[in-house]
């Protein structure tokens, strides 16, 4: 079984486009293959966050974000919530979503919710509603956000990316013993994952 460490904030479009192009790139070889998502916060809290009106969102998105997804044929709009959430909470329900096998799923609903739905995954309601969504106890998960019942974890999470993994810019891919920083095309992914998983073998 080949590893693969996705590390990814839930307010990167980059992040988004590329959990996407990992699923089409790992077609038919899903079960190959164990993904877990790893904490990365572009801007940890109390750092502010950016606004959607303001001139650096505006123009990286015109200029890259919007003709990425477009060549890659994936939806999404830079959401309008102002500013930008913060995303401890949301990550700190990730601990608990992966602690009920439901990491991947929960992943890609926050990623979804933010990008496609313009939702505010830094509100507790939103988040729990969600959770809901993908099969979390609703209760149980916001019990869980509200007494920061996984807040070490995820500080522990954070901590080892920024310190034993070196990340410094996300999505970044550790595939087998591979760093892959950025966005690839899914044909080079599913390349460098099929290389991986021979190493495997040999």
């Amino acid at each position: 079984m080949l590893q693969i460490k996705v590390y990814s904030d839930y307010v990167c479009p980059y992040c988004f486009l590329g959990e996407v192009v990992l699923e089409r790139a790992l077609q038919g070889m899903e079960d190959k293959v164990a993904i877990e998502w790893m904490p990365y916060e572009l801007r940890p809290y109390p750092t502010p966050t950016l606004k959607p009106e303001e001139d650096y969102l505006q123009s990286t998105w015109q200029s890259s974000v919007y003709p990425m997804a477009q060549q890659l044929d994936i939806p999404i709009v830079l959401p309008n919530v102002s500013p930008q959430p913060h995303t401890h909470l949301a990550f700190e329900g990730y601990q608990y979503a992966r602690e009920q096998g439901l990491g991947e799923q929960y992943t890609h609903r926050m990623f979804t919710a933010f990008f496609q739905e313009e939702q505010d995954i830094g509100n507790t309601d939103v988040l729990a509603r969600l959770a809901a969504e993908v099969g979390l106890d609703e209760a149980e998960f916001r019990n869980a956000l509200q007494t920061g019942k996984y807040k070490q974890a995820h500080l522990d999470a954070l901590k080892s990316a920024y310190e034993d993994v070196n990340v410094t810019a996300v999505p970044t891919f550790i595939i087998g013993n591979k760093k892959v920083l950025g966005l690839l095309r899914a044909d080079d992914l599913r390349r460098l994952i099929a290389q991986e998983l021979n190493a495997l073998d040999d």
